[in-house]
């Protein structure tokens, strides 16, 4: 006999079970299916188990190559590569634990298997072994089953010689060579990673810069950070294929007219992600589907099929946590009747956490201008940062891009010391309309890093105290 329910979410990753909490919270019957452990591919295969990987690349950098700025002298610094991957996996499922414990407290019957809509209203549940074990009906059903790394056929990922950032975090040995193909947030987080711990790492990139969505001073800055650490870089660079020998893989890439021929025992593909739409039932039911995501109104998330609503990776860009988190409160809060501000997607803050870390919120410089923008541009150096200056990471700027007729906030840009930290400010200063004046005006906390927002925000217009 079915259950019944108000809210049936399906799939439990950031989105999925943020929106059972949430929805609990309201008062709403609600259940979750995952198959998984909940806190889908963020919380068990890449946000918070990357983050452990970079703190142990950045401590041991800091150790073996800054020790001595500090007085620290280092005797026989060695690592346990295996203890590296164990760290991180055992911080995962302590975390997802967490989730799990979470949804159980606001009364959220969670099921744990394969769900497929067998009608707009009803969810039959299976077994790994496709065995069908639940059914559920529900008065509305959020799809949140997120993405997956995309496979193109000139690189067929066999997740041992090529593989994705799942593999990448599980290596059951450090690879000599690494080629990563695709230099957007994922591909420079495990390529600094690897690289600090001794891979001669090589970075291919089909656009013109690494992290080519940022701010072009940004990504040239990191490129630069990146070659002094003997990472080899190739950009403009068309991948034509990748096969995988008995114990490496040939890459043949194209650029400048010219073939090139890359060797590695390991590659990783990072060339982004497409929706996990297929085998839950939705172009059964008639969901409409564009371009491998699920098509919906970013008011209130809503589908084609009145009571069925898609929220996070599996509605396209950007693929982000926290943007999943806020489109399933919104969807939820909406559901529920609640006054509710839309997701507004011009203030989504962008975090990579390599080393110098680089986080934006907003327009590029380029962006601005070709929209049209008379623009003032304010940087400030963390060389000229106190704060910096004492930690030791003088790497980097702040860099903000302001309106000229109104003074306002158009784009915030870091690359340096904390700075996926540092732009909260910067995000609800946009999000509020803030000038540029507001944030001069507000004292900052001497000395901080965040200082160096403020010293910007002056730079652009000529009242920077300190350069």
């Amino acid at each position: 006999m079915s259950k019944n329910y108000e809210i049936a979410i399906l799939g439990g990753g950031p989105g999925g079970y943020v929106a059972a909490i949430r929805a609990g919270q309201l008062g709403f019957k609600t259940v979750v299916i995952d198959k998984e452990n909940l806190g889908g591919i963020c919380l068990n295969w890449g946000c918070i188990p990357t983050k452990s990987l970079l703190k142990n690349a950045e401590l041991y950098d800091l150790m073996k190559n800054h020790s001595n700025d500090f007085g620290i002298s280092v005797q026989g610094l060695s690592f346990d590569f295996g203890k590296i991957i164990k760290r991180s996996r055992d911080i995962s499922d302590r975390i997802t634990k967490n989730v799990e414990l979470l949804v159980k407290k606001n009364k959220i019957d969670r099921i744990r298997g394969l769900g497929k809509l067998a009608s707009k209203n009803q969810i039959e549940v299976f077994d790994n072994d496709g065995k069908k074990i639940d059914s559920i009906n529900a008065d509305k059903i959020i799809i949140a089953t997120g993405a997956r790394p995309k496979i193109f056929p000139a690189i067929p990922v066999d997740r041992k010689n090529i593989i994705t950032s799942t593999e990448a975090m599980i290596l059951e040995k450090q690879p000599k060579e690494l080629i990563v193909i695709g230099a957007g947030a994922i591909g420079v987080e495990f390529a600094y990673f690897y690289s600090v711990l001794g891979t001669k790492v090589t970075i291919v990139e089909m656009l013109d810069s690494i992290l080519p969505i940022e701010d072009k001073e940004v990504s040239d800055l990191l490129a630069k950070n990146f070659k002094k650490r003997g990472i080899e870089i190739y950009t403009s660079a068309k991948v034509e294929k990748a096969e995988a020998k008995k114990d490496y893989v040939v890459v043949s890439i194209e650029k400048d007219g010219k073939k090139i021929e890359l060797k590695a025992d390991k590659v990783l593909s990072a060339i982004g992600v497409t929706g996990n739409v297929e085998g839950f039932g939705l172009e059964e039911l008639g969901v409409e589907i564009e371009k491998g995501h699920v098509k919906v109104d970013k008011r209130t998330y809503q589908t084609n099929v009145r009571n069925i609503y898609a929220i996070g990776d599996v509605i396209g860009a950007p693929w982000l946590a926290h943007v999943a988190s806020a489109e399933g409160i919104n969807c939820v809060e909406t559901m529920k009747g609640l006054h509710t501000v839309p997701v507004n997607y011009d203030t989504i803050p962008g975090c990579t956490y390599c080393i110098p870390q680089v986080a934006s919120v907003g327009m590029t410089e380029q962006k601005a201008r070709e929209a049209g923008y008379e623009i003032k541009i304010g940087k400030f150096p963390f060389m000229a940062s106190g704060k910096a200056f004492a930690v030791g990471e003088r790497d980097g700027f702040v860099k903000l891009i302001f309106d000229t007729k109104y003074g306002e906030l158009l784009g915030a840009h870091i690359i340096g010391p904390e700075a996926t930290e540092l732009i909260a400010e910067l995000t609800l200063a946009k999000s509020v309309e803030a000038d540029y004046e507001t944030i001069v005006k507000t004292i900052h906390a001497h000395p901080t890093l965040s200082e160096s927002i403020m010293e910007a925000a002056a730079n652009a217009y000529g009242e920077s105290i300190h350069i």
